[in-house]
């Protein structure tokens, strides 16, 4: 049934995206002066999960690539490097700029004056999920480098800037904001169809299916693409030539727990200590979670990072919140269970 893997997966970046145009349009123009070697605005991507903006971001810096020789790309997942030094060392590993860094020994200020040295093609960095960095002064140093264009992706701007000191907030508010918002139903049969044209047999799934799965997506394409990846693949390793509608219900189960899983699993030491003192205590408010978190870590962070955790688990549906401001009081969405094996 699967004829070409690639295309099912969840950081693939296809030749062509669908209803994207005017997100592209405007990414493409805050990136074209390095085309000319002249330096380009900070852009600020944002909106929910499975919205496309990491899509986006990749797609347009490859356009962009396949139009100048010399631009370059990286690509830093801030998930896994949310540090500075693993950050700074992931922009200057993709640059071949490592040979002689120590990881235990090399201080961050070393990274920091070889970037200002780097004297090779101008690069586009991609600080994904870019609000879950630990020192989240990294953007100043990359924002103040004009060899370098800057896109910095997040969920919300707001959860972003509330942990940025005020001259940095007040540089990245002049930068240019790129929001993609929810894609409805339509949309995402769209997304879905492209996908199934380039990856699946003809007739492996319906119209009514792709409809059927974009419900119970409910506007993120990430979860979509997901549903179909689960669903397909069950029915490649039984050599089924089509999905059928109970396939797709138990896929979208499993899709949904794969994700939360990952989510919990990308999670930072804090992040995670947060997360299990909420699953143990909950339902708590933000002072209690953060009093029972600094008795628990040696070195706590503050309040306010605490509740930009908070924030970001929300977004990620691993925990939800109710309330208002003071009153609100966190505890952990259930876990999504897998559907027994056939």
């Amino acid at each position: 049934m699967i004829r070409d893997a690639r295309v099912l997966r969840a950081g693939f970046v296809p030749r062509e995206l669908e209803h994207r145009d005017a997100e592209v349009n405007h990414l493409s123009s805050v990136l074209r002066p390095i085309t000319e070697s002249e330096p380009a605005d900070t852009a600020i991507v944002t909106g929910p999960s499975g919205t496309g903006k990491s899509c986006v971001s990749q797609f347009v810096t490859e356009r962009l690539r396949e139009e100048a020789l010399d631009i370059r790309a990286t690509y830093v997942n801030c998930w896994r490097n949310y540090t500075r030094f693993r950050t700074l060392y992931s922009i200057l590993d993709d640059l071949g700029e490592t040979l002689d860094i120590h990881r235990q020994s090399t201080p961050h200020d070393e990274l920091v004056d070889r970037l200002q040295r780097y004297d090779g093609p101008r690069t586009v960095v991609i600080l994904d999920e870019v609000d879950q960095l630990d020192e989240p002064g990294v953007i100043y140093d990359l924002h103040s480098l004009e060899q370098f264009a800057l896109i910095c992706i997040a969920n919300e701007e707001a959860t972003l800037f509330n942990r940025l000191d005020d001259r940095l907030v007040s540089r990245l508010r002049a930068s240019e904001h790129v929001r993609m918002d929810r894609y409805h139903d339509g949309q995402l049969e769209d997304i879905l169809a492209a996908r199934v044209k380039w990856g699946l047999d003809p007739d492996a799934v319906t119209d009514a299916q792709l409809s059927r799965i974009a419900d119970a997506a409910a506007g993120d394409a990430r979860l979509a693409i997901g549903i179909l990846r689960t669903a397909a693949s069950a029915a490649d390793r039984e050599n089924a030539t089509r999905l059928t509608d109970e396939r797709i219900e138990r896929a979208a189960t499993d899709a949904r727990a794969e994700i939360q899983q990952a989510n919990l699993d990308a999670l930072t030491p804090h992040q995670r200590v947060v997360y299990d003192i909420v699953a143990d205590r909950g339902p708590l408010g933000p002072s209690d979670i953060h009093d029972r978190y600094a008795d628990a870590v040696d070195d706590p962070r503050t309040t306010r990072t605490v509740r930009s955790y908070l924030s970001k688990m929300v977004q990620y549906n691993l925990l939800e919140a109710d309330g208002q401001t003071q009153d609100r009081r966190y505890e952990v969405v259930q876990r999504a269970d897998p559907s027994p094996s056939e």
